[in-house]
């Protein structure tokens, strides 16, 4: 019996999202349960598992097509694995295959030049997605190969047992040069990803369809400009005793807890200690009304598979050192292989951004609207400070915050940084909670 695999309903205010990457192709056997493909919509990746034991009979949505919730994008023949068969490896959080539309043209091996003046036209033939086992190159990046006439020659899989992923191979082609081949859509409902189009002087241009992700951020963010007063304080913070007491009690903390102590759970509950003492930073804005929340739940920033997230660290007040930071590690393992659940973008307080792991000295970060503030950490430099009138070394970063003024005002904006300052730089405070 064939049954076909829907896109599932991912939040009241979604009707549509993007296919992303394919775990499995046409061909393919798949157990209960187990992931077929990644959805995409604004505000989460969400990876679709299969109703039944089968296999894959048809595909019938492309990485990049749109899909209404409850649409059918593959059947699955119903039906035990046979005995001896193994359904294909998916290295879920790395990447996966990339399923070429069923009336397709798939990609010629032949080289595109610099100099053409139109995308190259590839004849039609039966697509063939390689097994992953059988050649130790994920399909997505089987087909990468394809499009650009590479061979997998001098390129180093950092994927599972040593394969080669899509990343991988995008890396190889950034490093000489090349560009990747323009296929056309075949219908105006697949329109590709990645368009390459030359430009005057013979060189070309790569044009790439924005995620779903990508254009609520840049949405948000524009709302974030438009619609609040923004404005940014800075102070700096002597980190030497907090580096101190992590690294006494670092062996301690590990072995008890299974977990690093790292400096995001101190500035966690050094905010929420500012939080308190500064409550509009904590408030929003609703019509003519100021909305005082007396909770505190933390958006903290961090780098996923797709782009920036920001999920929200419940009742952070409540939370000890321990907990934050298995909390903060969660986030980020999740992240990266986009599996951070909607539930755990929405709401938040206040948030906080670490600029400092990517190298930043300095910078502004937006607030995440309704917020109405938001902490910017950043890289930890040793520079010379003056302390009891000598000049020392001392190990100092940067730290801003940027506020909605229409709420907040400079001096509350100013004390509440002076207010964390003070608790990273005497961390015994927070033990204390003076």
């Amino acid at each position: 019996m064939s049954v076909n695999l829907k896109v599932p309903s991912i939040g009241e205010s979604i009707s549509e999202v993007i296919v992303g990457d394919w775990f499995k192709g046409e061909g393919d056997w798949v157990r209960v349960d187990e992931n077929v493909l990644v959805i995409e919509s604004d505000k989460a990746n969400l990876e679709v598992p299969s109703p039944v034991e089968g296999k894959i009979v048809k595909v019938l949505k492309a990485p990049g097509d749109t899909a209404q919730v409850g649409e059918t994008v593959a059947e699955i023949e119903e039906g035990e694995i046979p005995a001896g068969v193994e359904p294909a490896d998916a290295d879920v959080g790395e990447a996966v295959a990339s399923v070429a539309p069923v009336d397709a043209p798939p990609p010629a091996a032949a080289p595109v030049e610099a100099a053409q003046s139109a995308p190259v036209e590839t004849p039609a033939a039966q697509p063939v997605q390689p097994s992953a086992k059988a050649t130790g190159i994920m399909p997505a990046a089987a087909r990468l190969l394809a499009e650009t006439g590479m061979s997998s020659a001098g390129i180093v899989g950092t994927g599972r047992g040593g394969r080669i992923l899509k990343e991988d191979v995008q890396r190889h082609i950034d490093s000489n040069g090349r560009t990747t081949r323009a296929v056309p859509a075949t219908s105006p409902q697949r329109s590709p990803q990645t368009h390459v189009e030359p430009v005057a002087g013979g060189r070309v241009e790569r044009r790439v369809r924005m995620t779903p992700l990508r254009k609520t951020v840049a949405r948000r963010l524009v709302e974030a400009q438009q619609n609040a007063a923004l404005l940014t304080t800075f102070n700096e913070i002597d980190m030497s005793q907090v580096m101190k007491l992590r690294k006494v009690h670092q062996p301690d903390f590990v072995e008890r807890h299974g977990v690093k102590l790292g400096f995001m759970s101190f500035f966690i509950k050094a905010a929420v200690d500012a939080l308190k003492a500064f409550p509009a930073i904590n408030a929003v804005i609703d019509g003519d009304e100021i909305v005082y929340r007396e909770f505190y739940d933390i958006g903290v920033a961090v780098g996923g598979g797709k782009g920036l997230v920001v999920p929200v660290l419940r009742n952070a007040d409540q939370m000890g050192f321990a907990g934050i930071e298995h909390a903060i590690r969660d986030f980020g393992l999740r992240a990266r292989d986009n599996k951070i659940k909607l539930d755990e973008l929405m709401g938040g307080t206040f948030s906080i951004s670490n600029g400092g792991v990517y190298g930043s000295l300095l910078s502004t970060p937006i607030v995440n609207p309704p917020q109405s503030g938001i902490l910017g950490m950043h890289g930890i430099q040793d520079r010379p400070i003056v302390v009891d009138g000598e000049i020392v070394v001392r190990p100092m970063m940067y730290v801003a915050l940027t506020y909605d003024h229409r709420i907040v005002d400079g001096r509350e904006a100013v004390s509440f940084l002076l207010r964390l300052k003070n608790c990273i730089e005497n961390p015994i405070r927070l033990a204390l909670e003076v």
